[in-house]
């Protein structure tokens, strides 16, 4: 990740920001339209609450970018309880085609090809750490 990425990635989440709800609402819909299966691991939970989750989560990733070491436990924690959930390896597929689509959607023209570029690299690298935790965990088990 380039300080460019951490710019751009600051830059759009503070236009993010005031239409949180509406940007998660968008996400979480669009990971039940192109990832039908995933909608179950929600059955029962307060969807409101479910939005807060993610916009804090995301919230912290960015604010966490000056400290990668830092914030790489609180990645992992977040893998193995993931895991926990019943989270396979590929909903991390669908859950990132949904969260660049939302971002897309809820930036407008602000969705640069920088952003989408920054956007894509700091999602792979969360994933990857919650990947590599959620699979050291089952080696485990």
């Amino acid at each position: 990740m380039t300080p460019q990425h951490v710019e751009t990635l600051r830059a759009t989440w503070q236009k993010v920001l005031p239409i949180g709800d509406t940007a998660a609402r968008l996400f979480y819909n669009r990971l039940f339209e192109i990832d039908p299966a995933a909608e179950q691991l929600f059955a029962g939970t307060d969807m409101a609450l479910q939005r807060q989750k993610l916009l804090q989560t995301l919230n912290a990733a960015i604010g966490g970018l000056d400290n990668l070491e830092g914030l790489a436990p609180v990645l992992q924690d977040l893998g193995r309880r993931h895991a926990d959930y019943g989270v396979s390896d590929s909903h991390y597929d669908s859950v990132g085609a949904a969260l660049l689509w939302a971002l897309e959607q809820g930036l407008g023209d602000d969705w640069t090809p920088e952003a989408k570029e920054a956007w894509t690299t700091a999602y792979g690298l969360i994933a990857e750490t919650m990947r590599a935790a959620a699979e050291q965990q089952a080696a485990r088990a």
